[in-house]
């Protein structure tokens, strides 16, 4: 545009943050990376790249997953902003927190570009822990166990973490771990009644009789 100069204003720098989200051992865990370089090179961090400047947010992240962990096509949706002028050392960054879940079975990842390591946390011990994460990692993770747990009671977030088959008990039990208490077994069915779908097939090959298994009810588009 003539006349405007972008000189005459401070940059400052975009990243991406994800929380891959997953449950395994009834427990809700947490892909965490070991950081290779400086700042805080050896501590634990949330998986995270600058954003390109040619780049979408989205795609930002997509890239950023694959280089640190080799996780691709998962899903994902947009957490928060968080930008407090002190969060990082080196420059002034804004990062923009994405939230993804997985269920276990399908998470295969591996430590990537600028990583030392990667492998899943106990989300309760690390937010009860005195362990420090690199930046504000532990505020980022903070908040998206809260949003975790209020979006669990009104969309179908839950169903990210089960099979695209599953028996009622195990959407049951990760609603409980989300939630963080016990269901009635009642309540809850009413609860789902409408998002659940009954299959013709049962589950096969362990101890207990075999159950029923259940599909997500698809919404019509119009």
């Amino acid at each position: 545009m003539k006349g405007y100069d972008s000189s005459l204003y401070e940059k400052m720098s975009v990243a991406v943050d994800l929380l891959v989200f997953t449950i395994e051992d009834d427990k809700l865990q947490l892909l965490m990376i070991e950081r290779e370089e400086e700042p805080f090179a050896g501590m634990l961090a949330l998986p995270g790249v600058f954003v390109g400047i040619d780049e979408t947010l989205d795609e930002a992240v997509r890239r950023g997953i694959k280089e640190e962990t080799g996780l691709e096509d998962i899903y994902f949706e947009q957490l928060y902003t968080f930008g407090d002028v002190d969060r990082d050392p080196r420059m002034r960054i804004i990062s923009v927190a994405y939230m993804a879940l997985v269920p276990v079975e399908k998470l295969a990842f591996r430590p990537g570009e600028r990583v030392a390591g990667a492998w899943l946390v106990d989300v309760e011990d690390l937010l009860a822990g005195d362990e420090e994460l690199a930046f504000d990692h532990k505020e980022i993770i903070d908040y998206a166990r809260w949003r975790l747990a209020n979006k669990v009671e009104y969309t179908d977030i839950a169903f990210h973490l089960v099979d695209e088959m599953f028996t009622l008990p195990e959407l049951q039990r990760v609603y409980e771990i989300l939630l963080g208490k016990k269901l009635y077994k009642a309540n809850f069915r009413k609860k789902i009644a409408g998002m659940v779908e009954e299959t013709e097939y049962m589950t096969t090959g362990d101890a207990h009789r075999p159950s029923r298994l259940y599909v997500m009810v698809e919404e019509d588009e119009e």
